[in-house]
Parts: structure tokens; sequence; C-alpha cells
């Protein structure tokens, strides 16, 4: 996906200018917020506007010299709370448009370049978002935003601070490199000290633009310049992966419930959290949004419970009532109380108070239904979530693909609506693993085997991996037969610092017998032959 960054010049005059006009009297002069102003610390200038600059002011210059220059100048102290605060209904204006905003710095931030919405016939769809978004910045009394567009984030930076003012400079697919090595190297003083130290060497070593400093080898890059250094000349190979972390949601999006008195009954506190539930998704719809991932806080008179659901779609009203219930129950069981549903029975600790808050939300519009409806996938997901209601959170699991050697190893059950987490992952290497096809059964507990070469000899394996004869044939239970085809062997050694039993070497092996039926079988140093698998 590709990224678009939206850049707020001097945006700490602009705040502080803001402030000003904000604070002043009914009977003050209107203050002018386009008035040559500078941002000082330590007595020095280290932000000033178009305005000031016009009039020879820069940065670096004393407050004296900067006065001498201008002495119109308005001196502003630097205040960091002030640029952030002011940054605040920025945000919430590109946010109207385009969820998922990432905020990197007071006056900078990234989104989600919104350009298919906006195209019209496969063209103009970044520059016309960028048009509708200055639009709302100017309404929120941002005059001066610019916008880029590229693959990655660095890029995009890079684009929006050489655009015109509510401009996009939109750099096409595939072309970050290429935009980025016609830069000079002194735009690298854009990200801090760091880089204005570094644009200073290059410069000084006669690399005039990021396009020379990209032609070094990258040995060369690590020894001379750094970590900084070469995650730079990364950056100009355009081999950065981006990756924008949405901002937290404003807590106005939480909802919570209290109850007084206190609840005793599990089904009450079901029942009563409904509509704030419904209220919590609505608040989230408003702003086109939807929760994949919500906390729950239930607090009790002796204590409080809390946990982070995630669900593969996204949270319905439904959903986060039926959490509050597991919670409930998860709850009650750790703490012996217990909760009969037929009952009503009361639980010896009231509820005092129920909270939702967005944990991890997402754009509406990756979610949103096919243009048929859901079908019978909505009955399934509703049916599934009721017989997991009847049982328990953890009774009703799915299998779900994770790193290893084994079949067995390579799945996982999680509960079913929870995203898996802490799984191994597929793509390391796995020395040892077994190819495809995979088996389509495979036993949780091994049945025994046997295999033997033409001579009536267990087959085995050797400490470098080879087999001491080939299998002839194989016995699954009771009965021999003959080998028609194999395969292998695919040896491990794993987990012999655990101790006899605990792993070691191994190897598996595939077999067909004559009958046709294939078997996925596995050799032990330690327990000779056994089923690991059948290809049905």
């Amino acid at each position: 996906m590709r990224t678009m960054v939206v850049w707020c010049p001097d945006w700490s005059v602009t705040a502080g200018l803001l402030e000003l006009a904000d604070g002043r009297d009914e009977d003050d002069p209107p203050h002018d917020v386009a008035a040559p102003a500078v941002v000082l610390a330590n007595n020095r200038v280290v932000v000033c506007n178009a305005t000031a600059r016009a009039e020879g002011v820069r940065r670096g210059q004393r407050r004296r010299d900067a006065q001498a220059r201008c002495p119109d100048v308005v001196l502003l102290p630097a205040s960091p709370d002030r640029d952030a605060r002011w940054f605040e209904p920025v945000l919430a204006a590109v946010e109207e448009v385009r969820p998922g905003v990432a905020p990197l710095r007071p006056g900078l931030m990234a989104l989600p370049a919104p350009g298919r919405f906006f195209a019209r016939g496969g063209v103009g769809g970044e520059e016309a978002a960028a048009a509708v978004l200055a639009e709302h910045l100017v309404d929120a009394g941002v005059w001066d935003c610019r916008f880029g567009a590229a693959d990655d984030l660095y890029a995009a930076e890079r684009a929006a601070r050489r655009a015109d003012p509510q401009g996009c400079l939109v750099v096409p697919a595939g072309g970050s490199a290429e935009f980025l090595r016609g830069l000079p190297v002194t735009v690298l003083a854009d990200d801090g000290p760091e880089g204005a130290e570094l644009a200073d060497l290059l410069r000084r070593l006669g690399l005039v633009l990021l396009g020379d400093f990209a032609a070094l080898s990258p040995a060369s890059v690590s020894n001379r310049f750094g970590a900084y250094g070469v995650e730079v000349w990364r950056r100009v190979q355009g081999e950065e992966v981006t990756r924008l972390a949405s901002r937290t949601p404003p807590p106005e999006l939480a909802c919570e419930i209290s109850f007084e008195p206190p609840l005793d009954s599990a089904e009450a506190v079901t029942f009563s959290v409904r509509t704030t539930a419904e209220r919590f998704v609505a608040g989230l719809s408003e702003r086109q949004l939807v929760a994949t991932g919500v906390r729950i806080e239930a607090e009790f008179e002796d204590g409080v419970s809390a946990r982070t659901w995630l669900h593969p779609r996204c949270f319905t009203s439904r959903d986060l009532v039926d959490r509050v219930h597991w919670q409930l129950q998860a709850g009650m069981a750790s703490s012996g109380l217990r909760s009969r549903k037929s009952t009503g029975e009361t639980i010896t600790s009231p509820v005092t108070l129920v909270r939702f808050l967005p944990d991890t939300v997402e754009p509406a519009g990756a979610h949103v239904d096919g243009l048929w409806g859901g079908g019978a996938d909505d009955q399934v997901v509703r049916g599934v979530a009721r017989v997991q209601a009847m049982v328990g959170y953890d009774a009703v699991r799915v299998p779900v693909r994770q790193g290893g050697r084994g079949p067995a190893d390579r799945q996982a059950l999680v509960p079913w609506g929870e995203r898996p987490v802490g799984l191994r992952p597929v793509d390391r290497p796995w020395p040892g693993r077994l190819p495809g096809p995979a088996p389509s059964r495979v036993f949780a507990e091994a049945p025994e085997a046997e295999v033997v070469d033409e001579a009536g000899v267990v087959v085995a394996v050797t400490d470098r991996g080879r087999v001491t004869g080939e299998p002839w044939r194989f016995r699954v239970g009771v009965h021999w037969h003959p080998v028609a085809a194999w395969a292998g062997p695919w040896p491990v050694d794993e987990s012999w610092w655990l101790g006899p039993g605990s792993g070691g070497r191994a190897a598996r092996f595939q077999v067909v017998g004559v009958d046709g039926r294939a078997w996925l079988l596995r050799w032990r140093s330690a327990g000779g032959w056994e089923v690991e698998g059948a290809y049905d």
C-alpha cells in the first residue's frame, strides 16, 4: 500500500500564532497569523516562518540579530506541548476524510494513500485526495499544507517537503529510488542533528547527490558512516518497508456503564451492557472505523478483570456482549465464584462497572460486506459463536498454520474468533522440514511401525543421515506390506538437550505400499519406527 505524508511547514510558529490569536480579548485588534515570527530556544532562532525568512531571518541566528533584520518579528518561546496541542485538530480534520492517521511529530503525519477512491479513469487519484484533504485543513485554519505520495514513508516525506503549498508531489509506483537519488544530500538535515552531520560529511567528501551516496558499497557505508549511514543508504536504495502505527483512538471512543447498586448476577450484567456495546460500536462507525481489538474491563467490589479480545473480522455489539459474558465466567472460575445460567445464581463479588476501550481500530472500508451480503458465512459465524457461548470460549478451536519441521509442529489450535499470536514464523528455513504435499491425517498418538530391508533387518539412519538399508517391507499395525515406492530420509536432530525421550536424532520417510496407500513414517534413534501421518 502506498503512503501519503502531510507536512505543515514551520508548525511551531503556526501553533504559537494560533495560540496568540486564540488568547486575545474581544476588544484587542485581530492578530495577524501571517506576521513574521520566530520560535526561540536558548536565545537562538530554531524555527522561522516564510514571512520572517523574506526579511533575512534564518535558523541559528541570535535573538538580537533576528530583531535587527526584522524589527517587527514576533518572538515565541519553544513549547512542544503547545505544538502537539494545536496539531490535534489538524489530525482530527484529516481523520474525517481518511482514518488511520499516524502522527510522526507536530506538523508531520502519514496515512495510507487514499488515491483509489478519488481516482477517475485510473488517473488523478492521489492528487484529488490531496486536494480534498487540503480543503479540510484550510477550513481548520491551516493555510500552508503540502502533500507527498510514494511507495514508502521516507520518499513520501521528501516529496511533501518539495511540494507547493496545498499541492501534492506524487512519486510514481516503483520510482522511489530514482526520486531519492536525484535529491541533494542537504535534505538529510531535515532528519535532525544526526542527518545534518552526515550531510556535512558527505559534502566535504565530494558527494553532492544522494545517488552518489547510494553508489557506495554496503561495506564501505557501514565502516565509514555507521548504523545511521546504513539506514539512509537502504532508504535511498528503495528498500524501506513502511509500517504506519496509527494513533491510539481518542479517549471519547471508550464507553462504560456503572451499576448502582452493583449487580450480583452474570446474566444481569450481560443484559445491562447491550446498550453500552451498541453505543461503543456506533461511536466507531461515526468515524468510519471498526474495532478488531477491544479491551474489556470489569470492576468487582473486590478486584478488576481486564482482558484484550481480538476478532478475525471486526466486533459487533453482539460480539462484545458475548465477550463480557465469557470474561465474567472466566473471572468467576478463577476466583472460585459460580454462575448457573438456568437459575441466575448470584455471585459473591458484585460487578460495579464494565468498560469498553478500543485497542486496535481499522478503516471500516476494509471490512465491508460483499455486494450480495455475507450469506452462509454470516450464518456459520453466528452458529459457531452460539456454540462457543454454550460450551465455553476455549472449547471451540480452529487450526492455524505455523512454522515447524514436522506436520504436527506446523499446526496450532487457537480459540475461534481469536487472532493467533505467538506462533512460530512460517518464513524461516526450518532445516529438515518435510516437503509437500502435507499428510491429510496427523496422528495425535503415533502408532508403532516397523520397516525392514530385503534381508529382514530393521532399517535405521546413521549419524550422517545415511540409510542402513533400502526399505523393502513395512508394518503398520499387524500386517506387513511390500514397499512400492519410498522417499527420504529427512533427518532432524533437535531437543537433544532435554534428555532421553525428548527429541534427539530422527528421520522421516514417505512410504507407499503396493495397495496404493501412502504413509508418513518417522524413525527415532531412541524409539524405533512410528506412524506420524497418512496420505488419503
